[in-house]
Formats: structure tokens, sequence, C-alpha cells
């Protein structure tokens, strides 16, 4: 993922009103590795519940605001995005407001995502060998990949004006 700034991001978000914007508290972006990422999520910590992920969608960047479900899942659940099966965190349930009239008329869209947004540290882990001749190496380009893929097809329906 390329870098972004403070003004790129802010400006990014699809689903955000004026006040929810203005209320945004960004991550510290010097701080962050971008080719190691394949999306920007982060926990708001002035805001219980409260949830954003920045997405490459196409030549675009979309923001999308996520608010965690109130109960969490009653079984250990599975990463939507990274559908990593030895997770070493929590999978919560979100939900992002849909843009436009949509939206405003209560039409959300929900995911389950890793707790704190480490899907593309455990894409880029490498598999365990399913057989003899198991090309590790694709396989985790291919998760690296499918990951892109959910993350964006996920952002560009949140941002979709039906």
């Amino acid at each position: 993922m390329l870098a972004l700034s403070d003004t790129t991001i802010r400006a990014s978000f699809a689903n955000a009103t004026k006040r929810e914007l203005n209320d945004l508290t960004l991550p510290d972006l010097s701080a962050i590795a971008w080719d190691k990422i394949d999306y920007l999520g982060w926990r708001d910590l002035r805001l219980a519940r409260r949830a954003y992920v920045v997405v490459p969608v196409g030549d675009e960047i979309v923001g999308v605001i996520l608010k965690q479900a109130e109960s969490a899942p009653r079984s250990r659940a599975q990463c939507t995005w990274c559908e990593d099966v030895h997770l070493p965190n929590d999978v919560l349930l979100y939900a992002a407001r849909r843009a436009g009239a949509g939206g405003r008329n209560g039409n959300s869209v929900g995911t389950l995502l890793c707790a704190n947004f480490e899907c593309s540290a455990n894409v880029r882990k490498t598999p365990p060998m399913a057989y003899i001749g198991f090309d590790v190496e694709a396989a985790r380009e291919k998760r690296i990949a499918t990951l892109r893929v959910r993350a964006s097809d996920f952002a560009a329906g949140v941002a979709s004006v039906e």
C-alpha cells in the first residue's frame, strides 16, 4: 500500500458525516510500515467500539467507518478477510453504514474482522506444507491477493450509492 497523508485519509471516507470526520482520530502515520500492509485499519482510542479502515479500491482510496457489535460471536469466529485458522487474536463483528441515501435510511453491511486489523500480517505468514511439492510461496501470494480483493470488495460495497 502506498503511504497516505492525513488529508488523503480524511478525504477518503465514503460513509462519514462531517461530525464523524471532525471526531476522527488518526494513528501515528510515521510508524506504519506501508509496504507490509494491504489496507490501513485502526481502532479509535477515544470512542469505544469505533474503528476505521482505508482500502485501495482500483485507483482510489476508500475509507470506511466501522462500528463494533455490542456482543461478541458465541464461538471462535474466523476473519472474513484473511481467513487465518491460527489466529493470534480475536475476531469481531463490525458493521458499516452504507454511503448516501441508503446509509441515511439505516442500511449497513457487516463483516467479521481481526479485532486489531492484523490481516496483512496473517496472510504473510508462511503456510504449512500441505503436501510434497506444495508451492508455499505461491500459496502465500494467493492469500495476499485474496485479502486485497475481499477488503476492496467490502469498501466498494459500502461506498456504492444505490
